[in-house]
């Protein structure tokens, strides 16, 4: 039993770190929003497909939250542990569902529409509607971008065996 608990917290850890580093590796600044865009979300999602629900939220809330602290983006790293957490969850528990069992491109392709929803709630505040929307372009093209990439990482994945260790 502690063997098992030990290797789902090593995957954790390495999912979490892969999800910083490929926040990191490539990140554009959006000045309107002053956040920027990411590869992050692939490895959100992946995680949601591989950990489900909780591990979706763990490797995306901690991975995410700690790019943004690590690239100087403290402002957003309590609302990206929230947003980008979330957006795992979500991911991890629809893809529990038939839908999600059949399709799984709907339930991370959700997962990124919320990522989008949640950023600009949080930025009308920070700051004001119109500077909000501008981010929500390129939030659902990064986020739907991570869907995409994560589901056919995942059959590549699954093929290779890596699932069933």
């Amino acid at each position: 039993m502690k063997d098992e608990k030990l290797k789902l917290m090593t995957r954790y850890a390495v999912m979490i770190a892969l999800t910083t580093v490929m926040t990191m590796v490539v990140h554009i600044p959006t000045p309107a929003t002053k956040g920027y865009l990411n590869l992050g979300d692939m490895v959100v999602f992946l995680a949601a497909i591989i950990f489900g629900k909780s591990g979706g939220f763990v490797v995306g809330g901690v991975g995410s939250a700690l790019a943004d602290l690590l690239l100087g983006y403290t402002h957003y790293a309590p609302i990206t542990f929230v947003v980008k957490g979330l957006e795992g969850f979500f991911a991890g528990a629809l893809l529990n569902t038939k839908l999600g069992q059949k399709a799984p491109i709907v339930p991370t392709a959700i997962g990124g529409v919320w990522m989008a929803f949640g950023y600009y709630i949080a930025e009308i505040f920070m700051y004001g509607r119109e500077a909000a929307i501008a981010g929500v372009p390129g939030n659902i093209v990064q986020g739907l971008f991570g869907a995409v990439v994560a589901v056919i990482l995942s059959v590549a994945l699954k093929k290779t065996k890596v699932f069933n260790s």
